[in-house]
């Protein structure tokens, strides 16, 4: 039946009157099922006892007021203003367990409470949630991408320093080293350091903490293998990944002491690996190091000339444009085996963007070193919460690829606000008890009845 023009019109005179007046309204009802799930893992707890031996528990508590961190990147919000425009929202204070939701200068002056020492409660339960995560979905082997990445800050910040900062080069700025779990997309460690440090600082150290304490809680029956780019081509680091007996693939630079440039100029024979790229490898003896290692050296063919272009001294222009990069790796892989495997670090970029945009990692919410700190960890926290919740609740899990990237499909914390969280609702008193009342709307209804369901089990 076709309508009539006129019905799909209406009329529209005046405003409306604006007014505010004490209702228990909320726009956040998909805090409810977060909520069960934070209660399923027992994070309060969890967060209260490890902070036990610190001594920055304040007032709120320490738990509440992580909790209270949490939320606020759920909800979207990203400085610690924004508590005075969430904090009447009921739903949101069940999340954190208060009756009274302190003030953003409150919050503050706990972070920066916070001392090198104190930083490793909120790095114990990070660590602990993922790995019971990691025994609960029975992976059989973990690939850790390691990399720095540049947080921006201003110019009385504490410990922050002029270094490598691309797009804002005059800015200071944190540069944290961090080791991403590629088949969960969570973080598996984070260390801030100050911007003015070169990329493998610390990683060593970084390195063996890690391995040490993934070895005692799984043995050497779960396989590591790491993946990383050149500025990690240390003579440590290769040390100390084959003492560990871990696997490892990491790129190499073309630099002078390396020798690779006249290989390659060398090279008349190159395997094909696809339609654009071609390979070659070699046992490439390093004199300085007196170590032999496995190099596979690639090259793609473009349509430009770049920086990684090296035909001009080595071929004539009608070769073409070619990209040349070079992997040493310890594994057991064929050359397009190995491009597929370390083409797979870019989903780690996704995951940084997400940290950056969606859980604030890239805010500085003080000019305190231990605060920021603080504030990153927590960071971390949320979006390796998040993740757990899908794998326990919502995800599918996705095809094996030799690319070892995210075992699971993964959706963005943007989409999840959208479809869980950001939905108004009323909290109702019916007979005695508390009742949150949603629209009707058959999709989120499905959606809802599947979490609390996936909850239950």
């Amino acid at each position: 039946m076709r309508l009539r023009v006129a019905s799909l019109h209406r009329v529209v005179k005046g405003d409306l009157p604006i007014e505010f007046v004490p209702q228990k309204l909320t726009s956040y009802g998909g805090l409810e099922l977060v909520r069960r799930f934070f209660a399923l893992i027992g994070l309060h707890r969890r967060i209260r006892r490890a902070f036990a031996a610190y001594g920055v528990e304040g007032d709120y508590g320490p738990g509440r007021l992580v909790l209270l961190i949490i939320g606020l990147f759920l909800v979207g919000a990203r400085r610690l203003e924004h508590l005075r425009y969430v904090g009447s929202d009921p739903l949101f204070a069940r999340l954190c367990g208060l009756a009274r939701i302190p003030s953003d200068r409150t919050v503050v002056n706990w972070l920066k409470r916070f001392t090198q020492g104190a930083l490793q409660a909120v790095i114990g339960v990070n660590r602990d949630l993922l790995y019971e995560e990691i025994e609960r979905l029975g992976l059989p082997r973990l690939t850790i991408d390691i990399d720095g990445t540049v947080i921006s800050t201003g110019a009385k910040v504490a410990w922050a320093a002029r270094g490598f900062n691309p797009h804002h080069r005059k800015v200071k700025s944190y540069y944290p080293l961090a080791a991403h779990l590629a088949q969960t997309g969570q973080i598996l460690r984070l260390r801030n350091r100050p911007g003015n440090v070169h990329d493998s600082r610390g990683a060593a150290r970084f390195l063996r903490e890690m391995i040490r304490e993934l070895r005692g809680r799984f043995g050497r029956r779960l396989p590591l293998e790491f993946r990383m780019d050149a500025a990690f081509f240390r003579r440590e680091i290769l040390d100390l990944l084959t003492r560990q007996g871990c696997d490892y693939a990491i790129k190499v630079g073309f630099w002078p002491w390396v020798n690779l440039k006249p290989l390659a100029a060398a090279q008349r024979h190159w395997k094909k690996v696809n339609a654009q790229v071609s390979c070659f490898q070699t046992q490439l003896y390093l004199e300085c190091w007196d170590m032999t290692l496995r190099v596979v050296v690639y090259r793609r063919r473009v349509n430009h000339e770049t920086a990684k272009n090296f035909q001009l001294d080595l071929f004539t222009p009608d070769d073409g444009h070619f990209e040349y990069s070079a992997v040493t790796t310890n594994k057991m892989l064929t050359p397009p085996a190995l491009w597929d495997f370390m083409a797979g670090r870019g989903a780690q970029e996704k995951t940084f963007a997400e940290l950056k945009g969606e859980f604030a990692l890239d805010a500085v919410p003080t000019n305190h070193y231990g605060a920021n700190s603080a504030w990153q960890q927590i960071s971390i926290l949320a979006h390796n919460l998040m993740c757990s919740f899908q794998m326990r609740t919502l995800t599918s899990q996705k095809p094996p690829s030799r690319k070892r990237t995210a075992s699971y499909l993964i959706r963005s914390v943007r989409t999840i606000r959208f479809l869980i969280i950001n939905r108004a609702g009323r909290l109702a008193r019916i007979n005695g008890r508390q009742v949150l009342r949603l629209a009707e709307n058959p999709a989120t209804q499905h959606l809802y009845q599947q979490i609390t369901h996936a909850l239950a089990a």
